[in-house]
């Protein structure tokens, strides 16, 4: 996994530089309003090889996802395991409504879980860092740490 700049918001423009692998998924919500659709989610902002025994350290954040312009949403899950394994685009298109939402391009998004995926259509997403990463053993923040589920933005 590549090693990212430390920033508050990433965009559909960081997309080539993120990876989700493993990152778990703690809840989801809709915003019929703004056809949006956020995902509250342990977000691992680096992994730290240990040179000892080759294990692994995690600066781990949670952070909000939000998808933009969403719809054909399909989800096919199988259990509640909703560890992320990846997220990928593909499909280029024009926007079916791009002169009300002034969008370009949007694209097929498939989330694949642990056991299961999500697909949608999406122009793309804006992912908030909620605070400072924290460096654990594991790959998430125990949930009450986190202070539980929370699609809240700091303003």
């Amino acid at each position: 996994m590549q090693k990212l700049d430390l920033k508050s918001i990433w965009t559909e423009v960081d997309f080539e530089k993120m990876g989700w692998h493993d990152c778990k998924l703690y809840g989801i919500a809709f915003n019929d309003e703004k056809f949006e659709m956020a995902f509250d989610i342990d977000y691992i902002v680096e992994w730290v090889r240990q040179p000892k025994d080759s294990s692994y350290k995690f600066w781990v954040s949670p952070v909000t996802l939000i998808f933009k312009n969403v719809y054909n949403l399909e989800l096919n899950v199988t259990s509640l395991n909703f560890t992320i394994q990846d997220i990928s685009r593909r499909n280029p298109s024009i926007p079916k409504n791009a002169n009300h939402i002034n969008e370009n391009v949007e694209y097929d998004w498939t989330i694949e879980l642990a056991e299961g995926e999500i697909n949608f259509k999406s122009v793309g997403y804006t992912q908030y860092l909620r605070t400072p990463p924290v460096l654990l053993d594991e790959q998430y923040i125990n949930l009450n740490d986190r202070g539980g589920i929370s699609f809240i933005i700091a303003s």
